[in-house]
């Protein structure tokens, strides 16, 4: 109807190829593709593996060990579910096994499993600068600091809690290493991993290539360590492919749909009316950031983080354009948000990925709670970005 009729037809499928077929939508396969393989070659588990060794006496060392192994996950996986996933069907039992509270087991893993969104690679994180027309490179750095802060959060928070209260994670026996012994698999497994961090931002930061060339050259690598460690099986790669093939399907057909329902809003004058209706209010930039913020988390405990983005990049960002605000520091806002959205109860997406890879005994209850202070901790985050935007700025802006 808004776009007259059987031409308006032709023109919708003309512009849905054309949107799936942008070039600067390549680096959603390819980070999706890094993840997997690391998953189903089981260099992922020889991460935690690693990370165990060096933290030995701190209150709730497993919960600890848990947190740092998700940071490095973030850092070399663009899955946030796959993270989850992993970190939650291994630790969790282990943890429960010896002692520890089910809110204490849980919620460390759902909450870094949202940090992955954070740092890079990040598919999410590509969608949004994609779809939002923001730097994809100024995205993916920028998320570096605010996913830090928030990783370093965590372990503060766990290590004070299980201090204060020691029951909610006993100090159980473990195996002690010593020497060469406790430092072997950090610099065997964890350090070569995080070399692929390394190829991805290092290549960006220097300027040598694009985001899209990255995330091939991250790829790369990834294939490399993974022939080097001879874990790399045909049949690992061809569950890696159907893998990466399936959620990136489902991404680009949403992609398709947040397309056309951008056109539909722009033909109709619905974008222009409601730019004009909330610029007429008077209402200062900060205060009109802030409302979409709220809106953000709002949509956060209903719907998943894509469908966030359809519903409200193509309203967002002419209001934001027109305020003139500095596009990165929106976006990063814009994905603390998601981050939060994972984590929302009752719907979040982490929150159902946990209960189906947690043993019967922690129950939808337990999860919830879990998760508060978490959450709590990211609304901070996000209060200190909007107060204070260099802390997302800064980062891209010494590179640029």
């Amino acid at each position: 109807m808004y776009l007259g009729g059987e031409a308006g037809l032709v023109q919708l499928a003309r512009n849905s190829v054309a949107a799936v077929t942008s070039f600067s939508l390549t680096p959603i396969p390819l980070f999706i593709l890094m993840g997997e393989i690391l998953f189903h070659t089981g260099l992922a588990v020889k991460v935690i593996e690693g990370v165990e060794r060096l933290i030995t006496r701190v209150p709730g060392r497993l919960a600890v060990v848990a947190v740092v192994a998700g940071s490095v996950f973030s850092a070399i996986s663009g899955s946030t579910i796959a993270t989850t996933a992993m970190l939650g069907s291994l630790m969790v039992p282990v943890m429960l096994q010896r002692g520890y509270h089910p809110t204490m087991a849980t919620g460390p893993i759902m909450a870094i499993g949202a940090v992955d969104m954070l740092i890079p690679p990040s598919a999410l994180t590509v969608l949004l600068g994609s779809l939002a027309n923001i730097s994809i490179s100024g995205l993916l750095i920028g998320g570096i600091v605010p996913g830090v802060l928030l990783s370093i959060g965590f372990i503060a928070w766990i290590v004070l809690r299980c201090a204060m209260n020691p029951s909610l994670a006993p100090a159980g026996e473990f195996e002690h290493f010593h020497g060469w012994e406790r430092y072997k698999l950090f610099f065997q497994y964890v350090l070569p991993l995080l070399s692929i961090f390394g190829v991805v931002v290092g290549a960006m930061v220097a300027g040598w290539s694009t985001p899209t060339e990255s995330a091939a050259l991250g790829v790369v690598a990834t294939l490399v360590i993974a022939l080097a460690y001879r874990a790399l099986s045909l049949q690992a790669l061809m569950k890696s492919l159907r893998g990466t093939i399936g959620i990136s399907g489902m991404i680009l057909l949403i992609i398709m749909g947040a397309t056309t329902f951008a056109q539909i809003l722009t033909f109709s004058g619905a974008s222009n009316g409601i730019v004009e209706s909330i610029t007429a209010i008077g209402l200062g930039p900060m205060a009109i950031i802030a409302g979409m913020m709220l809106i953000l988390i709002f949509l956060g405990i209903f719907v998943d983080q894509v469908s966030m983005m359809l519903i409200t990049i193509p309203i967002f960002m002419p209001i934001v354009q027109k305020l003139g605000v500095d596009t990165v520091w929106f976006g990063i806002m814009f994905l603390v948000c998601m981050q939060m959205g994972l984590l929302l109860p009752p719907h979040g997406l982490l929150l159902m990925t946990m209960k189906g890879v947690a043993p019967p005994t922690v129950s939808m209850a337990h999860i919830f709670r879990a998760i508060v202070p978490y959450i709590a901790m990211s609304v901070l985050l996000l209060a200190a970005l909007f107060f204070f935007p260099s802390i997302a700025t800064w980062l891209p802006g010494i590179i640029k």
